[in-house]
């Protein structure tokens, strides 16, 4: 009951201490609110920053890409037929150059589809062409595409702005073509194009839809048609296709459905980080330039309260005396100053929570179009409301603790005998 009463009193001196001198408790609570909302706005632009980079990015990347390019593989025919322990040699070794295709695509996709951290597959038929218009003729590409499956993957319905993706699962002889290609060539909707392969072979084609997908140069050199027309096209089966295209949950996962289905998938499976590892690692850089300026500036909000409340302990250093003359303990002492540093937290990280949403809303007005953004990016994420208040309260404390411990060893007798 004795310790709760003391308690109660420490409470009240620590209240009459911030009160008294409202200009230093405003001072003090507004590094601390500066120093939670910028945090706050920096990591949530950062967020944002983020965000926007990989959606453009995975807008027509997929996490992982299924193809048969060629590289040296360890297969030896021989330990098919003969059992491990056979001695044998073979002269004159030659590796022999296939197609860049993948010709059992069913088979592939059902090893992939029993895996449940995948989210969606689709396969495409990739080849070059020039496409030629009256007499214009610009070298590009077709993708022969899955369209139910390629838009449930990279939301291509979307993205086109004249006719509809849909379309290419009625018009055989429909594409639909980059914005950037169909001005270059003087194309319009219902014109039509002729592509001509590196084969020799020639088809016409009508254009059923224009598409922009904000990547420049997908937009100035693709188009897209229906991947059973790319097939009779070149003359292939019905199995046959350039790419599978796989899309996980989680994106950072990609090596664990890689190690999980490589020995049952014979061609080469390259993961969105082997293909992009400079997307990766500015997307980190700028994490830790985030966190740096965060920690840079709770910091010197820090310096800051360890300023004002020495000031404090210094200005009422014969009020402290008297106290402990009166029988106030060191620790008495040191809970009246934590009180006021934690009081001085709380507040400050409240309001510095409110101005760093206000902050960032603000910025998130700001118009900015650029490669599909409408304006500045901002992105919240609940980790870094909860990490900004324990940052800004810890700080305080810290900044409160040195100039608490200095005053809880003050000898009143030496003080007040001055």
């Amino acid at each position: 009951m004795r310790r709760k009463r003391k308690n109660n009193v420490n409470k009240q001196i620590a209240s009459v201490h911030l009160t008294s001198k409202k200009w230093q408790t405003a001072v003090a609570i507004l590094g601390v609110t500066f120093g939670v909302s910028m945090y706050i706005f920096m990591n949530s632009f950062m967020n944002g920053v983020n965000k926007a980079q990989d959606d453009l990015a995975f807008s027509n990347l997929a996490h992982i890409r299924i193809d048969n390019e060629s590289e040296k593989r360890d297969y030896n025919p021989v330990s098919d037929k003969f059992p491990a322990s056979t001695l044998f040699n073979i002269r004159d070794k030659k590796d022999i150059q296939s197609e860049n295709d993948i010709k059992n695509t069913t088979e592939v996709m059902s090893v992939l589809k029993k895996q449940s951290e995948i989210s969606n597959i689709t396969a495409q038929l990739n080849f070059s062409v020039f496409f030629r218009s009256g007499s214009k003729k610009i070298n590009g590409s077709i993708s022969g595409v899955d369209v139910e499956n390629e838009n449930r993957m990279f939301g291509s319905a979307s993205k086109v702005i004249t006719g509809k993706w849909d379309d290419l699962n009625f018009q055989k002889s429909g594409l639909i073509i980059g914005k950037t290609l169909a001005e270059n060539l003087g194309l319009k909707l219902n014109d039509n194009v002729n592509i001509l392969t590196s084969d020799g072979i020639s088809k016409n084609f009508s254009v059923i839809g224009i598409i922009e997908t904000s990547v420049k140069e997908i937009d100035r050199s693709r188009a897209y048609i229906n991947i059973n027309t790319a097939r009779q096209v070149l003359g292939k089966n019905f199995d046959y296709s350039s790419d599978i295209l796989v899309n996980l949950y989680d994106r950072n996962k990609t090596d664990q459905i890689v190690a999980n289905t490589k020995s049952a998938i014979k061609y080469k499976m390259e993961t969105w980080q082997e293909a992009n590892q400079q997307l990766l690692a500015a997307s980190q850089l700028r994490n830790i330039i985030a966190i740096a300026v965060s920690f840079a500036i709770l910091l010197v909000a820090g310096f800051g309260i360890y300023n004002i409340m020495n000031m404090t302990i210094n200005e009422k250093i014969r009020e402290i005396a008297i106290l402990k003359a009166m029988g106030f303990a060191g620790k008495d002492i040191l809970n009246i100053f934590l009180t006021q540093a934690s009081i001085i937290g709380l507040l400050g990280g409240a309001t510095g929570l409110i101005l760093g949403v206000g902050i960032s809303s603000l910025v998130n007005r700001v118009p900015f179009k650029v490669a599909g953004l409408t304006t500045l990016p901002i992105n919240y994420h609940t980790i870094d409301f909860m990490s900004a208040i324990v940052f800004g309260i810890l700080t305080t404390i810290i900044a409160g603790y040195l100039p608490a411990r200095k005053a809880s060893k003050i000898d009143p007798v030496l003080i007040i005998r001055g």
